[in-house]
């Protein structure tokens, strides 16, 4: 018979584990959802209880259960063009002064199921229709990386698009796919997406991107963790380009590398 319930020690064993494998911090509320997210592969596996499955896990054998344990607990709430004033920031004070003729690079480095890559790329395809650009998307979860490249939504989720963007830049399902939208091939075209762990340093072959948007995901980290992730990150940072985190959030005490220009948005000299 499978145990349903999580005792304190099995869930304090899967908290440092997520902790030391994405980051992030659970609270002792959390305990519950853990319970609720992870009893299905108790299921899966005929384990009783939550000590079998942890001891699995850490045994090294089962890599791709281990990262379906990160994609059950990790959160990935988004959706498009969320705190706009940062896609106005892109369009008015980066593409529209900007001066040098290579491709401009953004990256989203928590990007979910894709909503801000592709709140990006409208923007920058409706900004600098003749000029190049690309936006490299990144998050831990391949469940939901599978889905922003796709590129494919519920119509339900197209509130916040402006309706020249959505007339322009999305697709309309018909028969089978009705009721949803995709967006379209030219502009997914423009797009890359990785599967990047944010606590580990950040490989050179990604290249170096002039904006990176790191938004509502340090609210999960401790300070410890706030400052890894950010140092991982900035040498992606070309200088003078921008860092642009979540409304809720504050690089204050994490680094002195990049400076504020402006709440939640900073540059690197």
């Amino acid at each position: 018979m499978i145990e349903a319930n999580i005792t304190d020690e099995e869930f304090a064993l899967f908290r440092r584990l997520i902790y030391k494998i994405a980051g992030i911090s659970l609270n002792d509320s959390k305990k519950v959802l853990l319970a609720g997210r992870l009893g299905k592969r108790l299921r899966q596996y005929g384990l009783k209880n939550f000590g079998d499955y942890y001891r699995m896990l850490a045994s090294g054998d089962y890599p791709e259960e281990l990262q379906t344990m990160v994609d059950l607990l990790t959160t990935n709430e988004t959706y498009f063009f969320r705190e706009p004033q940062h896609f106005e920031f892109l369009r008015s004070e980066v593409i529209a002064k900007r001066t040098i003729p290579a491709p401009l690079r953004v990256w989203s480095a928590a990007s979910s199921t894709g909503e801000e890559v592709y709140s990006i790329a409208m923007t920058l395809a409706d900004a600098m229709p003749e000029k190049q650009w690309e936006v490299v998307g990144s998050d831990i979860c391949t469940r939901v990386l599978s889905k922003a490249v796709s590129g494919h939504y519920s119509l339900a989720r197209t509130e916040g698009i402006p309706p020249g963007h959505m007339r322009k830049y999305c697709l309309k399902g018909v028969r089978s796919h009705e009721g949803t939208f995709l967006i379209d091939p030219e502009l997914r075209r423009k797009t890359r997406f990785y599967q990047i762990n944010l606590m580990n340093p950040v490989d050179n072959d990604i290249g170096d991107f002039e904006v990176i948007f790191l938004r509502n995901v340090m609210i999960y980290f401790d300070q410890e963790t706030k400052a890894r992730v950010v140092h991982n990150l900035l040498p992606r940072l070309k200088s003078g380009g921008h860092l642009i985190i979540g409304h809720s959030e504050t690089l204050n005490g994490i680094t002195s590398k990049v400076t504020s220009v402006r709440p939640t948005i900073y540059r690197k000299p």
